[in-house]
């Protein structure tokens, strides 16, 4: 080597020799999926490690808060449903007919000897209660959609058994303070109407303090029951949630980085770059 021959293994009066092709059969080298990557640095199957760290982190600081989201949204579908009861009952009592009663000196006796409109009260009831769950299973299905299952379930069927009681008493209430003042005030042999009311359903109290609900009060329940159940019957999907179909991207995708591609071999007649 001297100073005009920098390069020792090339003579200083020989042109540069461009470098010999590759064969057209040469292949980039395979990289192992498994292989780790250094930190800020990914490869094919593997994350970034900071998004990685990153995904563990939120999974781990979510999953104490899973079981409190489940019961915030159960306790709020049951307060929802509760409150839908209201014009449920206003409902029942305007279609229910009233019953006329005559007053006596013992008090309000029915005014024909077998009326129909109690067993009226109770049809009716009957069949708005089991609409009414229908309705509410199916609401449930579209709202809570990323609660479907057992959650879903567990709403739709605590929140119709809630809003049946709710509906009877605010329905049998309607017209009620009249008929009291009524059956207290009116001489015997006046005729007048009970409000509706029913004859087939209840609420008993277990141990006096937890009220069981009994008769056509569980048919919103079993409607609830019967309809989320055929829609988790008839899903499409194994998990019961949309899922993405194939080709699409999902939100998971789209917020993991892709992998870079393979850098391609150089063609077989490129020569390699003067040096010098």
């Amino acid at each position: 080597m001297s100073p005009d021959n920098p390069d020792r293994e090339r003579p200083v009066d020989e042109p540069d020799q461009p470098a010999p092709p590759r064969t057209p059969d040469a292949k980039p080298p395979e990289v192992d999926p498994s292989t780790p990557t250094a930190p800020g640095e990914f490869g094919p199957g593997h994350l970034p490690a900071s998004a990685a760290y990153q995904s563990s982190l939120e999974l781990r600081y979510d999953e104490p808060r899973r079981p409190l989201r489940v019961l915030a949204t159960v306790l709020g579908a049951v307060l929802a449903l509760a409150a839908l009861g209201v014009p449920l009952g206003l409902l029942w009592a305007a279609l229910a007919p009233d019953t006329p009663v005559l007053k006596t000196a013992e008090g309000a006796i029915y005014a024909e000897p077998q009326p129909e409109q109690p067993i009226a009260a109770d049809g009716w009831f009957s069949l708005l209660g089991l609409a009414f769950g229908l309705l509410v299973a199916l609401a449930l299905w579209f709202v809570l959609r990323r609660r479907r299952g057992p959650v879903g379930l567990l709403a739709a069927v605590l929140g119709a058994l809630v809003a049946a009681p709710v509906a009877w008493q605010v329905g049998r209430r309607i017209g009620l303070a009249t008929f009291d003042r009524l059956l207290a005030t009116a001489p015997a042999g006046q005729a007048f109407s009970k409000p509706a009311d029913l004859r087939a359903g209840g609420v008993d109290w277990l141990l006096g303090v937890l009220p069981v609900p009994h008769g056509n009060l569980l048919l919103p329940a079993f409607g609830a029951a019967v309809m989320y159940t055929l829609l988790a019957g008839w899903s499409r999907w194994p998990g019961l949630r949309p899922e993405p179909e194939p080709g699409e991207f999902s939100w998971v995708s789209a917020g993991t980085p892709a992998p870079p591609a393979a850098p391609e071999p150089p063609a077989p007649d490129a020569a390699e770059p003067p040096r010098g």
